[in-house]
């Protein structure tokens, strides 16, 4: 399937890949993108932005026109209004800024931050699972972690774990900003002519046993506290978790050593959860 996709380049840098049929509709736009043939040169076919685009909020406000106009199309749904970097490596320059909707379209990397809220009680580890609103525009009514969220352009991953914290469990600065960080996970995925090339930080934060979280936002419908051990076993026998949340969740069971190297398949299993390209 990587086959379909080609190099979406900016400034001699592959910062994303773009389906050879979806760069078909970009090619009536193309004072904004270039898409030039194979010539043997050293990226084959590719796509680009025009250089006449010099600047990053130049590059950013012509490409959001086109975003707009391919979301009227339903070429792209679910516009968001929210922006993504586009970078070639996490902490690198910014080329510009692209409509988060649209960030698989161009295979572009993608960063978020996925929380594991945890209690201990008489021994035991609890994990806080939110279900997602049956309205939310991906993956309704699915199992969630208690907080996470994408990494919008200009905030730290630290700033912005707290701000979901609030958001989205109702969890005050007080407590939040004892997560801590513990690593990160990276996955590959494509479907149709989306390509997701996504980057997940991840942090553990633990809980005092009587907190109890209370969505802000309206995009969960409701938390459970479940113990580790059951939460791995729905992982592993059902498809009730949102996928990528379940690779988070399995790193922290490696972590919180509930899954073994007598395990079958355990270094495996451990290799994949970076399956991506984590940089």
């Amino acid at each position: 399937m990587q086959s379909e996709f080609f190099p979406f380049i900016i400034e001699d840098q592959v910062v994303g890949y773009t389906h050879n049929r979806f760069a078909s509709h970009l090619r009536k736009y193309d004072d904004v993108f270039i898409y030039s043939e194979n010539n043997g040169g050293r990226f084959g076919s590719h796509l680009k932005l025009n250089s006449k685009l010099k600047t990053a909020d130049e590059r950013t406000r012509v490409v959001g026109e086109v975003i707009k106009c391919l979301g009227e199309e339903d070429l792209i749904p679910g516009i968001r209004n929210e922006l993504y970097p586009v970078t070639s490596t996490f902490g690198s320059p910014i080329f510009f800024s692209l409509e988060r909707a649209a960030a698989p379209y161009f295979g572009i990397k993608a960063y978020g931050v996925h929380m594991n809220g945890y209690v201990e009680k008489d021994g035991q580890k609890f994990l806080w699972i939110g279900k997602r609103s049956q309205v939310k525009p991906t993956y309704p009514g699915m199992l969630d972690h208690l907080v996470a969220g994408g990494l919008p352009h200009g905030i730290a991953c630290g700033e912005n774990i707290i701000k979901e914290c609030e958001e989205e469990a109702g969890i005050p600065r007080s407590i939040s900003n004892r997560a801590r960080p513990v690593g990160a996970v990276s996955y590959m995925d494509i479907n149709g002519f989306s390509y997701k090339r996504d980057v997940l930080f991840c942090y553990d934060l633990k809980l005092p046993e009587d907190f109890v979280p209370k969505n802000q936002d309206g995009e969960v419908e409701s938390f459970q506290l479940i113990p580790v051990a059951h939460v791995a076993n729905v992982i592993r026998r059902t498809g009730f978790f949102k996928p990528n949340c379940s690779l988070v969740i399995i790193d922290f069971l490696f972590r919180h050593g509930y899954i073994c190297p007598e395990y079958f398949g355990y270094l495996d299993l451990l290799q994949s959860l970076r399956s991506g390209d984590c940089s």
